[in-house]
């Protein structure tokens, strides 16, 4: 037998996680970030690579709580984020890496159009939740624009994948201590890492799910 309900399946995914967990020195909202990570992406090695700022969470909450928005650099984590929960509190999720304005911009400008898309959002990021999963250019720029045009997120959730650039970008968001962040460390990460964190934010604040909501926010 194995089990079928999506709420009982996170239950015991939660309960299997829990040791990973237990000799590293975590807030409860840490440990619930921390979990849907690991959770998402089946791999309790993340335990000890993820890095949260310690002002993330709070800011992170407080941001959401306002009604800001939140920017993505790809589809896969604008549409993995818990639109149901999300929209309670007001925001929309943006995301422009197939807007023609970006793609032309990207081809004349010889860059990726997920960097050209956080170039053109420009000063709309400030105040706002910055959510990479996918790209380290447009994590690259993102600290670009804080770093030179003084432009300030709310929060940048920054976990691009790969490795050209993935664990460089990540390491500068790392050091910097102007913007809240949470990222994770080397050339891990994705999409379904950024998905998790912020949906891990979204429930601490508001866990009204239904079974549809459980059964499409981890890999059961």
């Amino acid at each position: 037998m194995f089990i079928k309900n999506p709420m009982e399946i996170e239950e015991r995914s939660m309960e299997i996680i829990a040791p990973h967990l237990a000799g590293i020195d975590l807030t409860d909202d840490e440990k619930k970030i921390y979990s849907r990570i690991i959770h998402a992406s089946g791999d309790v090695d993340y335990a000890q690579i993820i890095k949260i700022h310690p002002e993330a969470i709070a800011a992170a909450k407080a941001a959401l709580k306002r009604g800001a928005n939140i920017f993505t650099d790809v589809e896969m984590v604008r549409r993995g984020i818990s639109i149901r929960t999300f929209t309670k509190f007001g925001g929309e999720i943006f995301c422009k890496v197939s807007d023609v304005d970006v793609r032309e911009f990207a081809k004349r400008e010889g860059i990726t159009r997920s960097m050209a898309a956080m170039k053109i959002f420009g000063k709309r990021l400030n105040g706002e939740i910055i959510a990479i999963g996918n790209a380290p250019t447009a994590l690259f720029e993102v600290l670009r624009l804080v770093r030179e045009e003084n432009i300030r997120p709310a929060v940048i959730i920054g976990v691009p994948v790969g490795f050209v650039g993935a664990a460089e970008a990540k390491a500068q968001l790392a050091a910097q201590n102007e913007i809240p962040f949470i990222t994770v460390v080397g050339t891990k990460g994705g999409s379904s890492i950024a998905v998790a964190a912020v949906n891990a934010i979204l429930y601490m604040l508001d866990n009204s799910r239904g079974q549809r909501d459980v059964a499409s926010s981890g890999r059961d």
